[in-house]
């Protein structure tokens, strides 16, 4: 059987970005089908530099640039800029992620796009946004982690603030920009025209904080960095056992009882730990009678006992354990995929489950400029000796 339609099949996106998160946005898209064109410099982008590496492959870029159509572009080039405007006529979506100012430095501004493609939908990604008094400065992920305060609220009081273990700024701007792209595309349907999708690093991020960031906003101080421990209730947090640790959750009223239970301590639950004020009151002396328990048994044994009380828990575990989890295999977050020089690699799986157009992985991770001629010719109608024409000069 043929694999179904995505159900972003018939739209196209040119994708103009570098690093994670545009190049992240425009694989969402091309994962739910759409024909998505790559566009880099000549050579290729800084991030195919960048490891982890197998047998000497960024793995960087193949983690963000599957179904994908690769082409090279000297954007510098007078033919170049040329290239890409006949592109813009031909394209749905238009994913950008430069400091804001330089594709109008480029002659691609937002209303000279709007021009080429009434119809276009532009999502341009950047740090602070494409306005604003910071919106010509550039932001890296630890950055946006600075200035938004989730690196105020990440680890113990007595540490030092600390990002988180991978680019969540990066990777939810990415996810937002995906979110608008479809958004638009669907407005669209309606009025027939395109618009721009402004999303900022340091906005995502901030909304990401969720209640902390409205309580602040409304004059409420949060609460010191408590580590692991969840700040409302308890007992939730890390605990050691006799060969790791293991997350746990029985700070409600109704799940510390069974937590006493699994410890074989049922009276814990009586007196002034019965209630969450209570319990947070002591909270060091409620966590250090669950840290002796836990200690002393291993982390399986730990977890039986606590799934038998149906509490809520998780091994803390490592990466290359999680990727070994059921669970994932079972959600297809591990999927096999093609590439240009490996042949094939594992590679994330699409989160988002649709039931009658899932996603899906159809183009594996293009060379440098693997694409270049196919699409030239494809959608701007140029021979052989054109293209041939356009690589002598330079422009792609």
């Amino acid at each position: 059987m043929p694999e179904p339609a995505g159900a972003l099949d018939g739209i196209r996106v040119l994708d103009l970005s570098r690093f994670i998160a545009g190049p992240l946005c425009a694989q969402i898209l091309g994962d739910l089908g759409a024909d998505v064109i790559k566009v880099e410099r000549p050579g290729g982008e800084d991030a195919r530099g960048l490891g982890p590496f197998l047998d000497g492959e960024s793995l960087y870029v193949a983690t963000y640039n599957r179904n994908k159509r690769a082409i090279t572009v000297d954007t510098r080039h007078p033919d170049g800029v040329a290239l890409l405007a006949d592109l813009v006529t031909r394209c749905d979506v238009l994913v950008e992620n430069y400091r804001p100012g330089t594709m109008a430095a480029m002659g691609l501004s937002h209303e000279r796009l709007a021009e080429l493609n009434p119809r276009l939908v532009v999502v341009s990604l950047s740090g602070f946004g494409q306005d604003g008094p910071m919106a010509g400065r550039a932001l890296f992920d630890a950055i946006a982690q600075a200035m938004s305060g989730l690196m105020s609220r990440t680890g113990r009081a007595e540490d030092p603030p600390l990002p988180a273990g991978t680019f969540v700024a990066d990777h939810l701007t990415g996810v937002y920009g995906a979110l608008g792209a479809v958004t638009a595309l669907h407005h669209r349907t309606s009025t027939g025209r395109g618009q721009v999708v402004d999303v900022a690093s340091l906005d995502a991020l901030f909304s990401c904080l969720g209640t902390t960031s409205v309580a602040a906003a409304n004059g409420v101080a949060p609460a010191e960095r408590t580590g692991s421990r969840d700040p409302l209730s308890g007992p939730a947090n890390t605990f050691p056992t006799s060969d790791g640790w293991i997350y746990l959750h029985a700070g409600t009223d109704p799940l510390f009882p069974r937590l006493c239970e699994a410890m074989g301590r049922p009276s814990l639950a009586d007196g002034t730990w019965r209630d969450v004020a209570g319990r947070m009151a002591d909270i060091e002396a409620v966590e250090a009678e669950v840290s002796a328990w836990t200690r002393e048994l291993s982390t399986d044994e730990v977890s039986a006992l606590l799934d038998a009380q149906r509490i809520p828990f998780g091994p803390v575990l490592t990466v290359d354990e999680a990727a070994a989890l059921p669970q994932l295999a079972a959600r297809g977050m591990l999927v096999e995929g093609g590439h240009s020089v490996l042949g094939s690699i594992t590679q994330l799986g699409m989160p988002a489950k649709l039931s009658d157009a899932p996603g899906t992985v159809r183009r594996g991770v293009p060379a440098v400029g693997e694409h270049t001629g196919e699409v030239l010719t494809e959608l701007l109608g140029l021979d052989d000796a054109g293209v041939e024409k356009l690589r002598a000069a330079g422009a792609v």
